[in-house]
């Protein structure tokens, strides 16, 4: 057992990112209650770090500031100082990055903030200097010390800003959303398409895959080819750079360039769950291989590196090994020389070794400069020859990398990253038709019944060595809602639909504001020094608000419950006008809008002895704005209820539970659907 010098109370957390500063010489504290007490016992400001385990930033402040005796003697006699891991508590984050935003600061990780020992926020920043860092502590606690009074009155004024910031709302006045204004709002979005390299121009480069999907969706839905042709081109580039894992399959969060080659190495799984959705609703309007090999490749990587035997999947995998970035995923030309042998020559044309791969000290990012089609064309192979023989690549440089110091896992189990996790099993098990895929949507939905949701019905934000932690939030609820949906579409099980619309039922009791007409981060009615918000923007992640509009809406028609319905147009509207604003910030409103213009949200009932067989046939045809339920049986659910024909299996077109007469094969029922 490791002997350390220093340890502190982070010593008893789950966090992977808390544990890592367990042994610095600060004397860190989790935030909790005894924490805030002991900041006003003490009469001492509070800094508050904020972080997350596969933050690059996050430590090289730890090696510089946190590790140094220095510097932590000054924190330690100046401050109570607490460590917050974001992914655990995105409220608490969200709280100080406003404040920090609302000083004019730039937000991101680590956060670094200084509130007054009743938690109201007084400075912040966000990566510092060892010199710089240990200079603002310094003049912060001498002015605390000197001019209590003027740090008050301004730590008031800023809470007070704060407050009206997390409660505000966008501008709720309605504005047509008639096809002119949907135009409009699209054409100045596609003024910001790179229609070179794909995505939103200029670097950093993310992939937003809420936006891409909307898009996605939009392009299909008003045949806009212009759109679909920018989705093809974002995607083929995304899987040609060096954002894409080419040995391991998976995606990094983000590139620092403008043609996605230099990835910034985390790996999170929020973002390779949503892309696999992507890649698999892509396949169905453009059935390229590559989507396929794609998907399919991120799933492996998924599997093997996150994958735990519960169904479950861990958080994310650091940038860092060995303490360098990327160290893991970078190939030197001699290396790959030694290991690929006669090979060398055509794997490193193919994949741009010293070339469009070559980075910095002599290290290539694999990348591939040339699509399948072309490359074979340049060297005679064929197209089952160039695919064998990357096939093998792969598994070479794979078993040889897994010889490496690997990156640092974070190893707790987030609610809401496992539904769409579950979520991109069930896109794909529809797009590939493929049972294995639905039995994974399976595994992680059982999952979530059983691990994160406890035994009075209340869901758990984090899962890790058999234990719930963390109450959950809007999003865990709502993401998990969708992925219940999702479950219920491809499997017809009941259970699934049920739990849907009891956590729905919890929401609404518990997170819902009558006045606001929108659901709260957390439980309207509890306690905490943070105060709550309304989450509405859509960001790398939907919000909560914009997935439960759309879960209310389509429960509505599975319950046939009109107040659901209501609700959810409601929100929608509430919205409507900033969506058509700023499109690209509240995309899945952009997408809950399309469903209720003009009453474009179907439902299709397959009810009979072969409703499994054939959903699995129509569902692979990716029809946009539709509520799927099947049955084999007869079922009290609403929209099921009597709708059997004995001997035969039916299927229904439906709106609003109100149903056309049924058709009984594919061809019919596709013909229909069209």
């Amino acid at each position: 057992m490791q002997n350390h010098r220093f340890s502190n109370e982070l010593i008893h957390e789950s966090s992977p990112y808390l544990l890592q500063h367990a042994h610095n010489p600060v004397n860190w504290h989790p935030w909790n209650e005894s924490t805030l007490l002991k900041a006003e016992r003490e009469d001492k400001l509070m800094l508050v770090s904020i972080g997350y385990s596969s933050c690059h930033w996050c430590h090289v402040m730890e090696q510089e500031s946190f590790q140094d005796e220095n510097v932590a003697h000054l924190m330690n006699e100046s401050f109570v100082c607490i460590k917050i891991d974001r992914e655990e508590l995105p409220d608490v984050d969200h709280f100080f990055m406003t404040a920090v935003q609302m000083t004019g600061s730039q937000g991101g990780w680590p956060l670094n903030c200084i509130a007054l020992p009743d938690g109201k926020p007084v400075w912040g920043g966000t990566y510092f200097r060892k010199d710089h860092w240990m200079t603002i502590l310094s003049e912060i606690h001498a002015l605390f010390i000197k001019n209590r009074k003027a740090v008050y009155e301004y730590a008031e004024k800023l809470m007070s800003g704060v407050q009206n910031e997390l409660i505000s709302l966008p501008n709720t006045s309605i504005q047509d959303a008639n096809e002119n204004n949907i135009k409009s709002a699209i054409y100045g979005w596609k003024r910001l398409f790179d229609t070179v390299n794909g995505g939103m121009k200029g670097a950093p480069k993310f992939p937003m895959p809420v936006n891409l999907e909307f898009l996605l969706s939009y392009g299909k839905t008003k045949q806009d080819q212009e759109i679909l042709g920018f989705i093809g081109l974002t995607l083929e580039k995304i899987a040609m750079g060096g954002i894409y894992d080419q040995v391991g399959g998976g995606f990094s969060r983000y590139s620092v360039d403008d043609h996605w080659k230099v990835p910034h190495f985390e790996k999170m799984l929020y973002d390779n769950a949503q892309l696999l959705s992507l890649y698999a609703k892509y396949y169905v309007t453009s059935p390229k291989t590559i989507w396929k090999e794609i998907y399919y490749e991120s799933v492996a990587f998924l599997s093997r590196e996150l994958g735990h035997p519960t169904g479950s999947f861990y958080s994310s995998l650091d940038a860092d090994s060995d303490g360098i970035e990327g160290k893991f995923y970078l190939w030197k030309s001699s290396e790959l020389k030694d290991i690929l042998r006669e090979e060398y020559e055509l794997f490193a044309d193919y994949y741009g070794v010293n070339g469009a791969g070559l980075w910095e000290n002599d290290d290539n990012i694999l990348v591939t400069p040339y699509k399948k089609e072309d490359f074979c064309h340049k060297t005679g192979l064929t197209l089952q020859e160039l695919n064998f023989k990357i096939s093998n690549w792969k598994k070479i440089l794979l078993q040889n990398r897994e010889k490496r110091i690997r990156p640092a896992l974070d190893d707790k189990c987030i609610t809401s990253w496992n539904a769409l996790a579950a979520i991109a099993f069930c896109d794909g098990a529809k797009a590939f038709k493929d049972p294995n895929l639905k039995s994974m949507a399976l595994s992680t939905g059982h999952f979530l019944l059983k691990h994160a949701i406890d035994n009075k019905g209340k869901l758990h934000r984090i899962w890790k060595n058999g234990k719930q932690t963390i109450t959950g939030y809007l999003e865990d609820y709502a993401l998990v809602i969708k992925a219940l949906i999702s479950l219920f579409e491809i499997s017809g099980e009941i259970p699934w639909i049920k739990k849907a619309y009891e956590l729905t039922a919890y929401l609404l009791e518990n997170h819902y504001s009558e006045n606001h007409g929108l659901f709260y981060s957390t439980q309207a009615n509890g306690k905490s020094i943070i105060p709550t918000h309304f989450p509405v923007e859509d960001n790398v992640i939907p919000s909560g608000n914009s997935v439960m509009a759309m879960n209310l809406l389509q429960l509505s028609r599975i319950f046939l419950d009109i107040e659901m319905e209501k609700l959810a147009i409601s929100m929608i509207y509430k919205l409507q006008n900033t969506t058509l604003k700023y499109p690209y910030a509240y995309a899945q409103w952009f997408s809950n809008l399309l469903a209720i213009d003009g009453n474009n949200l179907w439902e299709v009932v397959i009810a009979g002895p072969d409703a499994s067989e054939m959903a699995l046939e129509l569902q692979s045809f990716g029809y946009e704005n539709i509520v799927w339920a099947i049955t084999e049986t007869n079922s009290e659910i609403p929209i099921l209820k009597g709708r059997i024909i004995p001997g035969k299996t039916a299927i229904y077109l439906c709106s609003n539970g109100t149903c056309r007469m049924p058709v009984f094969n594919i061809q019919d029922a596709t013909s229909l659907l069209n």
